[in-house]
C-alpha cells in the first residue's frame, strides 16, 4: 500500500494531510514532522499492519522558486 501526503510549510510549523486517506499531522521541523508522519501511518492502519501488509509513505511537497518581475 502507498500513501501520500502533502507536505507544506505554514506560519509555525511543518504539516502533513494525507491525500485519500484522512489524516492530518504536524511537527516544529521537518524531522520532527517526519517521525509524525510515521506514528500516525501506524496507528490509521494498525490493523493492516497487523496482517502484515507493507506500507510505504510517499510525501509531496511545494517549493517557491521565486517571483519573476
Amino acid at each position: 500500500m502507498l500513501v501520500k501526503f502533502e507536505v507544506y510549510k505554514d506560519e509555525r510549523s511543518w504539516c502533513a494531510r494525507g491525500i485519500g486517506v484522512d489524516i492530518f499531522t504536524q511537527g516544529e521541523s521537518l524531522d520532527d514532522l517526519m517521525g509524525n508522519i510515521k506514528e500516525a501511518v501506524a496507528l490509521h492502519f494498525e490493523d493492516e499492519l497487523k496482517r502484515g501488509e507493507e506500507i510505504r509513505i510517499l510525501s509531496i511537497s511545494e517549493m517557491e522558486v521565486g517571483a519573476i518581475a
